[in-house]
């Protein structure tokens, strides 16, 4: 078995010229070069905000770039040319390609339209606050620009259930839209808000068969034009699962394929994504969201964080085969919304820790890889510059995946400031194994064994940040080290 990496090919403040395409067709072959095996790629679909859009307020899942709507033909990403070239440009390089799916709702209606609602308490969505009345909401979706093509399927108030705006009044609140199908929201997991089914704009209402019958037609229409190898699914909280169990269903059997599929469930208690993944039976794997929140706690706290605590109450602990781990992403970047970032000396660990580990399947974020520098407004309504660096050691580590960090583990989770593992390495991959420690303190030393198969080999520091030449002992065990607030991966010396 070879170690797999993916890489998310954006971040939220990536630049809206439109030459995100361009620049993955470019990169391909590098990136397959330093161990990235597959990259998500953010939506592409039109969104209300037009060349400007993110992706996640999506118009038009139709729409990738070729329709005049929104103020633009290209989304901020490209063309639809473009995506189809950079998605070929990566297959033929190697590499899978992963697609963002925004089922949860849609913005940037063409028409508003007579609705029947009732407004709720957004502490807990199940309590009415209101008895039905009508409201004016933009719900109707006719795509003037695309014309039919692809689909003629018009989306109105009946395939949602849900607004926060009413075009008569002004008023923002949270509306339940009283259709056919249901006076109040659709199942999911969790309690939190007393149902989350609601997130923002017009949520769709996947209990309408019609609704459902076009979003398969449109996942086999999306998967036949660009060629996908997998997915990942945006806000999986508020939608239903019993969708996503009948969708994927669908989606695997018309393919033929696996579909890879992750989705964003966004929660710190791994109680709730196990309960997912139990309600999917499996179907998809889930982002480890409380590995990100110890890791981003480790960093803040620094050498006051116990760090053979690093892995608990985890995903990755307690259902390694559908872990998703991550050090950082999109959301949890500087001034935004989910806004928790792991501070810069922590990331080259937060790596080591998801990379060179025998479970979980990491993804490393685009700003660790190529760095990024925006102004957005912070929490206070004044403008903040921030610069992210690329983390220096990552493509290091990236190699040490690909290549060294196989073979049985030994953990040595034994002092809160000093953690280390050893990867006995395998037949498989020439001069394989490896030993990381850790130290969010001062400069440490640990004791491992990495077996007598090693006995006599020198092993040197691949991230250089110790000069040390150690060399095994006859019984397979040696002492490595660690400078301070530092991260060593000691490997065969070439």
């Amino acid at each position: 078995m070879e170690n797999f990496t993916m890489l998310q090919f954006f971040e939220w403040y990536y630049p809206g010229d439109g030459s995100l395409w361009e620049h993955l067709k470019n990169e391909s072959g590098r990136l397959k070069s330093i161990g990235i095996d597959a990259v998500w790629l953010p939506p592409a679909q039109k969104g209300a905000a037009g060349g400007y859009s993110v992706g996640y307020d999506v118009y038009d899942i139709y729409d990738l770039g070729e329709f005049d709507q929104k103020g633009s033909v290209r989304t901020k990403y490209g063309t639809k040319q473009q995506l189809l070239e950079a998605v070929q440009a990566a297959k033929g390089a190697g590499l899978n390609v992963y697609v963002d799916v925004v089922l949860n709702h849609m913005g940037g209606a063409d028409e508003a339209e007579k609705v029947t609602v009732r407004k709720v308490n957004p502490e807990n969505r199940n309590e009415f606050t209101s008895e039905p009345y009508e409201i004016e909401a933009f719900t109707k979706f006719t795509f003037p620009g695309r014309q039919g093509n692809y689909s003629q399927f018009v989306w109105d108030w009946q395939c949602f259930s849900g607004v926060d705006h009413d075009n008569a009044t002004g008023e923002n609140a949270i509306f339940s839209i009283q259709n056919q199908y249901g006076e109040a929201w659709e199942d999911v997991v969790g309690d939190e808000n007393g149902n989350f089914d609601y997130l923002m704009l017009d949520d769709i209402d996947t209990r309408n068969p019609a609704v459902r019958d076009e979003l398969k037609r449109w996942g086999k229409w999306y998967h036949d034009t660009v060629g996908f190898n997998g997915m990942r699914l945006d806000a999986i909280k508020h939608i239903s699962f019993d969708f996503y169990n009948d969708w994927l269903d669908h989606m695997r059997g018309e393919t033929g394929e696996e579909l890879f599929t992750v989705g964003e469930y966004w929660s710190y208690e791994v109680s709730l994504l196990l309960e997912y993944i139990e309600a999917t039976a499996g179907r998809m794997s889930l982002f480890d969201a409380p590995l990100h929140n110890n890791l981003h706690e480790a960093s803040v706290q620094g050498n006051s964080y116990d760090l053979t605590t690093i892995f608990d109450n985890t995903l990755v602990a307690a259902n390694p085969d559908r872990a998703v781990t991550l050090v950082e992403n999109h959301d949890t970047q500087p001034l935004q919304s989910l806004t928790q970032p792991v501070d810069y000396w922590f990331k080259p660990i937060g790596y080591a820790l998801i990379l060179l580990r025998e479970s979980g399947y990491p993804c490393v974020f685009y700003p660790d890889l190529y760095g990024s520098k925006y102004t957005d407004k912070g929490e206070d309504g004044n403008d903040h510059e921030i610069i992210l660096a690329p983390v220096g050691e990552l493509e290091s580590l990236l190699y040490a995946r690909k290549h060294i960090a196989y073979g049985q583990q030994r953990d040595y989770f034994d002092h809160p400031n000093c953690i280390g593992w050893t990867r006995e390495g395998d037949d498989e991959h020439e001069n394989s194994g490896c030993a990381v420690v850790i130290s969010n303190g001062e400069e440490g030393n640990k004791k491992m064994e990495i077996g007598q198969r090693h006995a006599g080999k020198v092993f040197v520091d691949y991230l250089g940040k110790h000069d040390a030449e150690i060399t095994i002992g006859d019984d397979g065990w040696a002492e490595f080290f660690v400078r301070p607030g530092s991260v060593s991966v000691w490997a065969i010396k070439n």
